[in-house]
């Protein structure tokens, strides 16, 4: 039989052909029982659409918090750095435990403190009392009343050393939080942490930087109670011989005044000395002084009496003398607080061990500069931190041994001071 063709083309291959296509643009063709060819227009199956139609797609939109919302700052990270954070807040939590067990027990060597000088002060004022009002000599009733007075002052005496142990565990909790300072600011320079560690770091360098206030205002609380009953505990020791001179000769003597921390001083450098004296008296004045480097004592410079010529000064032949205390107060050390710390303790130490082998009998000065400012709130707080200053390096003349009564700290204000300084006299 003859095979027919569409347009030339052998029909059967296009048969086979549309057989194994798949039908296009929504017509298929399919051969009839007859061998005829039979053309639909029916829709191609969705199936068969999906594949052949995916290409090119619509990509999914990115939403704004998905990239800074919560599903980017997962909470379950952890990282080497994270852990080094949580180790550092944990030491912290410690370490603020601590200085709370510290702080209730200054409270409760303040209470005792306080309880024992109410006794020792009410015994005191009986006595005080009955001898205005007229006694016998020897009145056993006021014997009884200071040899109560001597206990509680002795009792005072152990809270005192007591002060001194706790004084140094909380030393020991300032140095404590230094290092952990010091750790947490290493960490921010860690490569591998992510955002949440740097936020949790942040926060534990806020708890450590308050408790590193707490600490400091622990040391300058117990530092004032250490040093105002120990003034006290040294007057009233001479109180109370003055006191049973006073009992037993039945008349009244009177009392020793302490000094006072931080009085308003109105010394003025003195003036240089004027050339109206014998030739063979005549000395140069004094030249103006240049500035002093930071936390160091004052070299020795040669006809300049204003430095402090350890060697030679109070002796015209360069011979020190023993008992001998200088011509007025001499600056000794200036040390400029420019910084958060200031290593002042080497130079201070060196300057006054100088000081107190030359001259035995020497007081010393120390005096807190502010500079001048228009705000009052200003000056202030400048004031504030020079005292603050001043108590630091008065703490460490005290560690370093040199006796409170040997000491009287001041406070000013100097228009040329550019920052808070304590100056140190010697006289």
């Amino acid at each position: 039989m003859r095979k027919r063709t569409i347009f030339g083309k052998n029909l059967s291959s296009i048969i086979i052909a549309l057989a194994c296509m798949a039908p296009v643009q929504g017509y298929s063709a399919t051969p009839d029982t007859a061998g005829s060819l039979t053309v639909s227009n029916e829709p191609i199956p969705m199936d068969v659409q999906n594949q052949l139609y995916t290409y090119p797609s619509q990509a999914r939109p990115i939403l704004p918090s998905e990239i800074s919302g919560e599903s980017y700052f997962s909470k379950t990270s952890d990282t080497v750095v994270g852990r080094k954070i949580d180790s550092l807040r944990n030491e912290l939590i410690s370490l603020q435990g601590l200085v709370s067990e510290l702080s209730a027990k200054l409270t409760g060597l303040q209470v005792e403190g306080q309880r024992l000088a109410a006794e020792y002060y009410a015994n005191m004022a009986t006595i005080r009392t009955q001898l205005q009002s007229g006694t016998t000599p020897g009145n056993p009733r006021l014997v009884k009343r200071l040899t109560d007075s001597r206990q509680y002052l002795e009792a005072l005496a152990s809270n005192v050393a007591a002060l001194n142990n706790l004084a140094v565990e909380i030393s020991n909790a300032a140095s404590m939080s230094s290092f952990l300072g010091d750790s947490a600011r290493s960490i921010y320079s860690l490569s591998g942490a992510i955002e949440e560690d740097h936020i949790l770091l942040a926060k534990v360098e806020d708890g450590l930087n308050r408790t590193m206030v707490s600490i400091d205002r622990l040391l300058n609380n117990i530092n004032d109670d250490i040093s105002r009953t120990t003034v006290y505990m040294n007057t009233e020791r001479d109180n109370l011989r003055t006191m049973s001179l006073a009992i037993s000769t039945g008349s009244m003597f009177g009392r020793s005044l302490a000094n006072t921390h931080f009085k308003p001083t109105s010394y003025q450098p003195p003036a240089a000395p004027q050339p109206m004296m014998q030739p063979s008296q005549y000395q140069q004045p004094a030249q103006p002084q240049p500035p002093l480097p930071q936390a160091q004592p004052m070299a020795r410079q040669p006809q300049q009496p204003a430095r402090m010529d350890m060697a030679s000064y109070g002796s015209p032949q360069g011979v020190p003398q023993a008992n001998v205390t200088p011509d007025g107060p001499k600056p000794l050390v200036k040390v400029r607080f420019t910084q958060p710390n200031v290593n002042f303790e080497q130079p201070v130490y060196m300057a006054v061990s100088e000081a107190v082998s030359r001259y035995p009998d020497a007081r010393f000065e120390l005096l807190a500069v502010h500079p001048t400012s228009t705000n009052s709130a200003q000056q202030a707080i400048e004031s504030t931190k020079a005292k603050r200053n001043a108590e630091k390096v008065l703490r460490s003349l005290t560690n370093m041994g040199l006796g409170l009564d040997r000491i009287d700290v001041k406070s000013e204000a100097d228009p040329q001071a550019r920052t808070s300084e304590v100056h140190l006299y010697v006289y």
